[in-house]
């Protein structure tokens, strides 16, 4: 099969799924931007999660962060590869990972890269961000205080 879609086209379906699920907790919406087969890994010895297990993720940390926007700083496609950096604001308003709401006000960075199937849909994404401030927030962890 041909891969129909443009640089634009691809931008375009990342740009509008992403804001949908992220911000609007329209998580349905990535259907048209993830494979039924897809894997989002964290790391190489990840096995990911799938498309249904993303989804759920992002409803449950909408539950404790309803305000959470999700800003895509800079988007780079180059064939079938997409470089997206990005950061998350929102606020603690819930529990989260069994910690009760602080009300602290969080923002997080990453980096996700996709490749696109010949049938324009993503099947594989590579996550990385740090944890480490939204730790912190929500005072699970300490950074660099002097114990």
């Amino acid at each position: 099969m041909t891969d129909p879609q443009t640089t634009d086209e691809r931008r375009r379906l990342v740009t509008e799924s992403w804001a949908a699920a992220w911000d609007g907790g329209e998580v349905d919406a990535l259907d048209a931007l993830l494979a039924p087969d897809y894997r989002r890994r964290t790391s190489q010895d990840d096995d990911g999660l799938d498309r249904e297990a993303f989804k759920a993720t992002i409803v449950t940390t909408r539950a404790s962060f309803p305000d959470l926007r999700t800003v895509i700083d800079d988007i780079v496609v180059e064939g079938d590869q997409v470089a997206v950096r990005w950061h998350s604001t929102g606020t603690h308003t819930h529990p989260f990972l069994g910690v009760p709401a602080t009300r602290s006000a969080v923002q997080v960075s990453g980096a996700t890269f996709a490749t696109f199937g010949t049938d324009g849909l993503v099947h594989e994404e590579h996550v990385t961000w740090d944890p480490r401030g939204l730790l912190t927030a929500l005072g699970i962890i300490t950074v660099g205080q002097d114990q």
